[in-house]
Formats: C-alpha cells, sequence, structure tokens
C-alpha cells in the first residue's frame, strides 16, 4: 500500500504526458525559449519520469544538458527536437530521474579513516562490546589506551553503559576508554591515568561532569569532558596519500546511493586542505560545503581571531565544489548519551548512569558567550550553526539568533540549528520567524527511538524529531545523516544511506518498537525527497545552483530502480541507484545489465 498523498502533493503539476497537454507546453515553452539560444545539448534523457523537485514538484518526461547546467526540461518531443549529431541520447525507458541528492550532515574524513588500523565490528550488546575489548588486550602491548568510539548505548541491546567493573573484567592491565560522543566511560586504571578520583575537581565554569556513586567515588562515567590518560595509544594512521585515496573511495560511495552533494559539519584545517587537494587534482566527485570548526573554550580575543582568520580563508569565496559556508560549535552534549540540553530533567536513569533527579543535561558554552559568537560569525556574512540536541539548546540558540536579529540581517546568513532533535512548539515558531533552518539525522529516529521511549514516555516523544509540524510551520529542515564512521550507507555509524532516511521520515519506524512512534509526525513521500534535495540546497545556500532539475541549475541527478512515489511504502528504503550525475558527467554507474524500472 502507498501512503495518501497530501494536498500540496495532489496540486502538483507534472510536465509531459503525466498532464494536460496545454500546461505542459506553456511550461516547455518557456524553458525552451531560453534553451534554443544556446548550444546544442550534450545529453539529453527521454522517455522517464523527470522529477523536477521546482516548486510544484512537477515531473516531466525528459530533460536536456549543455555542458554542466540543465537546459530544458519538458516532453520528450519538445526536448529532443533540440538534439544534433553530437547530442548523447539515454533512453530511460520509463526510469524514474530526481535531482542528485544532499546530505546535511557528516565527518567524511574521520569517516573513511576510521579502519585503516583495524576493521571494527558491528558492536550490538554489552558481550561483544567486552569481547572486542578483550581482543584488543591481545593485540596491544599492556598499559596501552584501549578506545572505543561511538557505540551508543541506545543500540545496545542492554540500554545502557559498560560498568568500570565489566571493562576492568576483561581489560584489567589496559586503560580502557568507551567515547560515545561527547561522554566517557573509563575503566579503573584510566581513572587512575587521569588522575581522576574522590577528590577531584573539575575547575569552576567548567560544564563536564563526574558521576559518581552514593560513596562520592567516580563510576568512570564522565560529562562532556575527555581527560588527558597518561598512556600510549599505539594506532596506524594513515599518511597524506593514503587519506586522500580513502576519502575519495568515500566520495565513490556516496555517489553509489545518490548523493551529489555533502555537506561536513565539523571541517577542520586539515579536513580542509584534503579536500582541496581532491578538488585541484579534479577527484572531488561531490559538492562540498563546509562549516569550519573554532575553539570555544578558549579566551574570547582568540576566538574572535580564529572567526576572521575563517572569514578571511579563500574557500569563502563562491566555488560550484569546494566552499566554506560558516561555522559550527557544540552547544550541549548528546541524546544518545545522556548530555543533551533539556527543559525538563532527564529524570533518574540506570541506562544513561543519570543519578540525579534535578540533571537537565548540558550546555557547554554560556549564553552570553553564544551570542558574542554568533554575532561575531554573521557580522561575515557566515552561517552558524551549533550542535543543539535537546529542547534547551534548541531555545538557548534561538535566543541568540532571536538577539542578534535585531541588530543585524541574520535571516540572509541562514542561520541554523544542527541535529534539533527535541523542540517545542514554542522553539517551531521562533525559528520560523527568524528564518532559521535545521539539519536533521532521521537515523537516529529509527535506530534511537525506543531506547528515548523507555526513558522519557509518549508524550514527551511527541516533540521528538516533529517533522510534520515544522513543515507546516514553514521551517527549511534538511535530512543528513551525521556520518561518522565507517564505510558502507547500511554499515557505517551512522548510516547515510537516504533512501533509508526517506523511509524513515515517512514511516516513523524504530528499531524494536512493533509500530510507528508518533505516525502523526511523519511525511509525504514528496516532502521526504525535499527533504534531501531543495531543502538541503536552502540550507546549504545553493538553491540557486542545486537542488531541483530546472533550467540554469546544475545537471547533478540519480537514475532509480524504481518509482519512489508510487512503490509500495515498505520498499522505498530498498531503493537503488542506476546512475549518478554530477554537473552532467557520470560519477556512478551500476554494475550488471539494466533492469525495467520497478513499481
Amino acid at each position: 500500500m502507498c501512503t495518501p498523498t497530501s494536498p500540496s502533493e495532489q496540486s502538483s503539476v507534472p510536465l509531459g504526458a503525466a498532464v494536460p497537454a496545454f500546461a505542459a507546453h506553456v511550461l516547455a515553452a518557456l524553458f525552451l525559449s531560453a534553451a534554443n539560444a544556446l548550444a546544442a545539448p550534450s545529453l539529453i534523457l527521454h522517455h522517464g519520469r523527470i522529477v523536477t523537485v521546482d516548486e510544484r514538484f512537477s515531473i516531466a518526461e525528459a530533460i536536456a544538458v549543455t555542458g554542466d547546467r540543465v537546459t530544458a526540461v519538458g516532453s520528450n518531443e519538445d526536448v529532443l527536437s533540440l538534439k544534433d549529431g553530437a547530442t548523447e541520447l539515454v533512453d530511460l525507458q520509463g526510469g524514474m530521474v530526481l535531482p542528485g541528492l544532499m546530505d546535511s550532515h557528516s565527518h567524511p574524513v574521520g569517516a573513511a579513516t576510521t579502519e585503516f588500523d583495524h576493521p571494527i565490528p558491528d558492536i550490538g550488546d554489552i558481550a561483544s562490546l567486552l569481547e572486542y575489548i578483550a581482543e584488543r588486550t591481545r593485540v596491544v602491548p599492556e598499559g596501552s589506551l584501549i578506545g572505543v568510539s561511538q557505540v551508543f548505548i541506545t543500540r545496545l541491546r542492554e540500554q545502557r553503559y559498560p560498568t568500570r567493573e565489566e571493562l576492568d573484567r576483561v581489560a584489567p592491565r589496559h586503560p580502557v576508554a568507551f567515547r560515545t560522543g561527547p561522554d566517557t566511560m573509563l575503566n579503573s586504571l584510566a581513572l587512575q591515568l587521569a588522575g581522576i578520583d574522590a577528590k577531584f575537581a573539575l575547575p569552576e565554569g567548567s560544564p563536564g561532569r563526574v558521576e559518581r556513586d552514593e560513596q562520592g567515588n567516580p563510576t568512570g562515567l564522565l560529562r562532556t569532558f575527555s581527560p588527558k590518560i597518561n598512556a600510549p595509544a599505539p594506532r596506524k594512521s594513515p599518511d597524506a596519500a593514503e587519506t586522500l585515496e580513502l576519502v575519495r573511495k568515500l566520495f565513490a560511495d556516496y555517489n553509489s546511493v545518490g548523493f551529489t552533494t555533502i555537506a561536513d559539519r565539523g571541517a577542520s584545517k586539515g579536513n580542509i586542505a584534503i579536500y582541496s587537494k581532491l578538488r585541484d587534482s579534479d577527484s572531488l566527485s561531490v559538492r562540498l560545503r563546509l562549516s569550519h570548526t573554532f575553539s570555544t573554550g578558549a579566551q574570547w580575543r582568540t576566538t574572535e581571531l580564529a572567526i576572521e582568520e575563517i572569514a578571511a580563508h579563500p574557500l569563502r569565496k563562491p566555488d560550484p565544489l569546494l566552499q566554506i559556508i560558516g561555522t559550527k560549535v557544540w552547544l550541549d552534549g548528546g541524546m544518545l548519551t545522556g548530555s543533551a540540553f533539556m527543559e525538563q530533567p532527564w529524570g533518574v536513569s540506570q541506562m544513561y548512569g543519570i543519578s540525579d533527579p534535578a540533571y537537565r543535561g548540558v550546555q557547554q558554552i554560556p549564553t552570553e558567550t553564544l551570542v558574542r559568537m554568533v554575532r561575531a560569525v554573521a557580522s561575515k556574512g557566515m552561517q552558524f550553526t551549533a550542535h543543539s540536541v535537546g529542547d534547551a539548546a534548541v531555545a538557548t540558540l534561538l535566543g541568540a539568533y532571536e538577539e542578534v536579529g535585531r541588530e543585524l540581517p541574520l535571516r540572509e546568513t541562514r542561520p541554523c540549528i544542527t541535529h534539533c532533535n527535541f523542540m517545542n512548539p514554542d522553539s517551531i515558531a521562533k525559528a520560523a520567524r527568524l528564518g532559521a533552518v535545521i539539519d536533521l539525522q532521521p537515523i537516529w529516529f529509527h535506530l534511537d527511538g525506543a531506547t528515548l521511549l523507555k526513558q522519557f514516555g509518549w508524550e514527551r516523544l511527541s516533540r521528538f524529531q516533529p517533522l510534520r509540524a515544522l513543515f507546516d510551520a514553514g521551517v527549511p529542515v534538511g535530512g543528513g545523516s551525521d556520518h561518522m564512521q565507517k564505510i558502507g550507507s547500511l554499515r557505517s555509524i551512522n548510516p547515510y544511506n537516504p533512501w533509508l532516511g526517506m523511509w524513515i521520515a515517512v514511516s516513523r519506524q524504530c528499531r524494536s518498537l512493533e509500530g510507528p512512534l508518533h505516525p502523526e509526525g511523519g511525511l509525504s513521500r514528496k516532502e521526504a525527497i525535499r527533504l534531501f534535495t531543495s531543502n538541503n540546497a536552502r540550507i546549504l545556500l545553493l538553491e540557486k545552483e542545486a537542488g531541483s532539475l530546472e533550467p540554469g541549475k546544475f545537471a547533478d541527478m540519480v537514475l532509480l530502480d524504481r518509482d519512489v512515489l508510487e512503490c509500495p511504502l515498505e520498499r522505498l528504503a530498498d531503493t537503488h541507484v542506476l546512475k549518478t550525475w554530477l554537473g552532467g558527467k557520470p560519477v556512478f554507474v551500476a554494475e550488471g545489465p539494466r533492469q525495467a524500472p520497478a513499481r
């Protein structure tokens, strides 16, 4: 069964045979008038379903490309009339073409190089976690640090942190750091080597927290700070050439699932240097939009100078392949780890290791400092975004945007909220009023919703990724993955397969739950497509160049193995890309014979 169409879907206007001929020819004539003044197309795709994702979600039969731009969209007859002897013709045989997809939140360099030292197994429960750590003790010398990163407790069968005692049992002579986002569980030796005991105290004003038992001894769980552990951490690292090849390999995999644009929401100077080398060697197969990081714990003048340096970077200039669009900081902790800044207390929780009934998570940047950062970034015409997971963090960031917006044309910079997993109705209304945009990751809903439901309850989860309310309020929200580790769209942490993301946004299904979680918060299929195309283009300041298939925009396109608007909903997540074009040039072609499009 297919999901019912929304009123907005029912009013969309396809081009070509699917609609009255008059409407098709009027629109085609407008498109073709500009195209006729240009050279003959280098490429024409015809006899298909070209989902333009323009304002009306028009669907055409054919599309013409000249160089790297779309030059015509319309009926088969009108578009084919533009060809000459040098035009490449591709008969789509009814296949569906969409604009190239965009991921508004990833961490490509770290993800691509994660397994250079050794393959990391899929860890789904405490037993497999402890087995992995025990195996590492047989590989690295005694006394060496064993690090486990981004194995989220929400995705473990037991839905809890490993205890210090469990880590001690499998690694008595190795310090162990189990890091999940901003929070870390240490074993006894790691605590000792970090100098953390019953008398340890963080500096005054530090946002971090040491969890303690009833006797005041550290449990091993540290919130939003990573201490220096005085132990060697032997690990093979790729050299410059190997790093370039791994990142190139990841980008090729991004292409294979339909991505033509990626945002690095945490780009360091080192990452940017790698991307620049790929661009300069003509090896970039995706467009990159970067949010540059800077230190938030330094003296204000140091922070201010860092922002000025970013604003003066050569990559601030418009570049179709590689551009710094703004900055990124971390405002609160993690939803998956128990440190997101919430308006109401988290509640005592064995899962998250929370013993304080008044604990609301962690605000990492003082509000006054946050306002100064937003003002400094916006005054340079750059987009500001902050990791803001909890509803209190979201409200705090919007408050900063509201204050700065009274002084500066903030709306023009597309002030952004990153993650935005919990959001109350007042914040949604304020975001719409201020022109804020949101990059959000549907995969968190699917993989982590069951644990969050157990922690917060049904009513509170109504504000967890409220996509329907955001779309209805007119807040531009785009889909991303927060891809952190491994290459492979389904084996990665987090999975970056966009078709899975679209299915989640429509179905509201969570792993390990019988039915959907607040299905009233879901999107239509057309809206889910916008999540990864036109909405992301707006969020990444690319809407004049990409995100839809319209004359004058880049010919970034994907050919699919099925009609994602009509296929059974359960088959949406299994969509395969047959071909991906970046600027009219193929960057991915599926192996094997072409199959008829699935319905």
